[in-house]
């Protein structure tokens, strides 16, 4: 069976990904939201260059909890790539993609392997949307308001018809809404 993407992403109620200012401390990591279950539904992970020079080598510290910690122990452990137009070749930790990105990610996947985290960011999940290659969307929507910041969805061209195939409500307040793209 080909291997899916998925976007999986903590999204405001208003619809933005982070704040202004790069913000993301609205965003909450709940236990009973089974992210590491999600993490072992994996192997892969997708960056565009910006979110990998922020998060891809992120290493939490003491203030975070032993959950967090296990959670970016098991994320290093994934393959990474990263899509970018300038940096080239790979840095030991992630291999970059400069261009051909449907040809590219077509090849991952029909590879075998586990499923494929889009991580983002913005620029590169257009993209995606624009080249019909996520196949399932994964919105934890948060219960907070920012009223600005960076919006998930940009520069969109055409409507996007969804099926919903599950909701799950958290006692955090948190809603995650599954939906499939059949393309």
């Amino acid at each position: 069976m080909k291997r899916r993407i998925i976007l999986d992403l903590a999204v405001t109620l208003d619809g933005f990904i982070e704040g202004k200012n790069g913000e993301v401390d609205w965003c909450m990591m709940d236990s009973e939201m089974g992210f590491i279950d999600f993490l072992n539904q994996i192997d892969t992970i997708l960056y565009g260059r910006k979110s990998y020079d922020l998060w891809g080598q992120f290493t939490p510290d003491n203030e975070h909890t032993d959950t967090e910690k296990e959670m970016w122990e098991i994320v290093h452990r994934k393959e990474k790539y990263v899509f970018s137009k300038t940096q080239k070749g790979t840095d030991h930790k992630a291999i970059f993609i400069n261009d051909h990105i449907l040809e590219e990610v077509n090849q991952l996947k029909n590879k075998p392997g586990k499923d494929i985290w889009l991580y983002g960011g913005a620029s590169l999940i257009t993209t995606f949307i624009h080249l019909g290659l996520i196949d399932e969307y994964r919105l934890s929507v948060h219960p907070v308001i920012l009223g600005e910041g960076k919006p998930l969805f940009i520069d969109l061209k055409k409507r996007l018809d969804l099926k919903m195939v599950k909701t799950r409500t958290f006692s955090s307040g948190v809603v995650q809404l599954i939906y499939h793209w059949n393309g």
